[in-house]
């Protein structure tokens, strides 16, 4: 394999007592700790990293042999030193290797493909990022400055104001009636009939799918997922002993003649969706789109699970439709949640459902955590009532609007194919036109978190499409630092194998 393209050692804070050989050892264990240097991967060359590092060849190989010596790296004569796969102790005291994001397939074709970026990879650095999102343009959520910590802060003020015993208790498995009683409605507005008691609060649309597979999906299992679509589900429904199937998407949303064929052939339990804004190729279900898959559901028996984590970032008049709105939650499910409008770390989001579904999915939500939070449930309901929240979701589109065609023209200008033109949202699905896992592994060195398409297939296919953030591409060295990198592929003559 090739190695990967690499920068200036950062310097450590105690870079005053090490040598060069322990700054370059300390170097190479974070980036094979980090998986940007992945397991059977071979390093640069001790030339290439002596005129890289500007050191001499004697101190790439004595820290070489030192990492060596460490277990993280193997020295094949002729050939060079390779990543080491490195081995983690289980249960009885035997090994095995250390992997991220590997789970149970209901059989070997479905398992997910070997790939030099994983989800707990991007997750951790996703965290190491989020001060500087202006380097992220692989991050999942908009960047702190454009977000009003004024609404959070003014909520808890009001909620200081009040007497303290009435936070001292369990709270309710369904959570906080009010905030139930005013995504009631919202939910109206959006044309969903729920009920309070319809309404189960949860900790973000991540424990609504922890709890939905717990309930509904068992060993063997078909659920339709998109490909490409959210990353984080794939794992959770795979551990139920899942078959996690792939439904293709157009630049129209997603291919409902293949959806058709892949329904009759596998006969799923579930089928998963972004019906609004989907994460990452940025299309919205029509009408049309809608009454189909909701036709399928009813002739094929199977449950639809819709999340609709970005409509709020969706404008009123733009051509979509949610599947809750035409079934009324008889087999839809509905998710939402605020992590995307207001903080990440707020955590509090709701399942919309038929009545029993909410109560099977109240008993299993006491069964793993009792009950959310009711303090974050309250400061909720407190942005929510105050009247400040829909102008703040309206100047957050406003932004986005700002910067969307001028991302857009950056990724075409260096070189990529968009996948389509959304004219809502904060994504764009980019085809890089080199492998996308490369592409990221080079942007770690230099600073930036991308994130490969590889991630959002339910295989982790190797792919040269990847996902955009266009709140975080407004760093001054991102279009050359894209544009250099695509440029020397196409030199090399490396094209999508690069």
């Amino acid at each position: 394999m090739s190695s990967v393209p690499l920068d200036q050692i950062p310097a450590p804070h105690d870079a005053t007592t090490l040598t060069l050989v322990d700054q370059l050892v300390q170097w190479g264990r974070r980036r094979i700790e980090e998986r940007v240097f992945r397991a059977g991967m071979r390093m640069p060359s001790i030339r290439k990293l002596a005129l890289d590092k500007g050191v001499s060849r004697f101190t790439v190989v004595e820290a070489y042999e030192r990492l060596v010596a460490q277990g993280y790296l193997d020295s094949r004569r002729g050939s060079g030193f390779y990543v080491r796969e490195r081995l983690a102790l289980v249960a009885g005291g035997e090994r095995q290797p250390v992997t991220a994001g590997a789970a149970t397939r209901a059989d070997a074709a479905a398992a997910p493909a070997p790939s030099t970026i994983d989800v707990v990879w991007l997750l951790r650095n996703m965290l190491h990022t989020s001060t500087r999102p202006e380097k992220g343009p692989g991050l999942g959520y908009l960047p702190a400055r454009w977000l009003d910590g004024e609404l959070l802060t003014g909520a808890m003020r009001s909620l200081a104001r009040q007497s303290g015993t009435q936070l001292l208790g369990f709270g309710s498995p369904q959570g906080f009636l009010p905030l139930r009683q005013q995504l009631q409605t919202r939910m109206a507005e959006l044309e969903i009939g729920a009920t309070p008691d319809q309404i189960v609060l949860v900790s973000g649309v991540t424990q609504a799918i922890d709890l939905l597979a717990r309930i509904y999906v068992q060993p063997g299992d078909t659920v339709i997922v998109g490909d490409p679509a959210w990353f984080q589900m794939f794992g959770r429904f795979a551990s139920q002993g899942a078959r996690l199937v792939g439904m293709p998407y157009t630049p129209e949303g997603p291919d409902l003649d293949a959806l058709e064929a892949l329904v009759e052939t596998w006969r799923p339990r579930m089928l998963v969706i972004n019906s609004v804004l989907q994460n990452p190729t940025g299309t919205s279900l029509t009408a049309a789109q809608a009454f189909r898959i909701l036709r399928l559901a009813e002739q094929y028996d199977f449950i639809v699970v819709e999340d609709d984590i970005y409509g709020d970032l969706c404008p009123a008049g733009y051509p979509a439709t949610r599947l809750a709105s035409l079934d009324q939650l008889r087999r839809v499910i509905y998710l939402g949640s605020f992590s995307k409008t207001l903080a990440p770390n707020l955590r509090v989001g709701y399942i919309a459902s038929a009545l029993d579904v909410a109560q099977a999915v109240a008993d299993q939500k006491m069964l793993v955590g009792m009950t959310s939070p009711e303090l974050n449930e309250r400061v909720l309901y407190r942005v929510l009532t105050e009247g400040h929240y829909r102008r703040h979701v309206e100047r957050l589109r406003g932004r986005l609007d700002g910067v969307r065609d001028k991302a857009a023209r950056m990724l075409e200008r260096a070189g990529m194919r968009l996948f389509a033109a959304p004219g809502a949202g904060m994504f764009l699905w980019a085809d890089t036109g080199v492998d996308a896992d490369a592409l990221t592994a080079a942007g770690h060195e230099a600073g930036f978190l991308l994130t490969p398409g590889s991630l959002f297939s339910p295989h982790q296919s190797p792919t040269t499409w990847m996902r955009f953030n266009i709140a975080n591409c407004g760093d001054p060295a991102l279009p050359a630092f894209l544009a250099d990198y695509l440029e020397g592929v196409a030199r090399r003559g490396g094209g999508a194998q690069a």
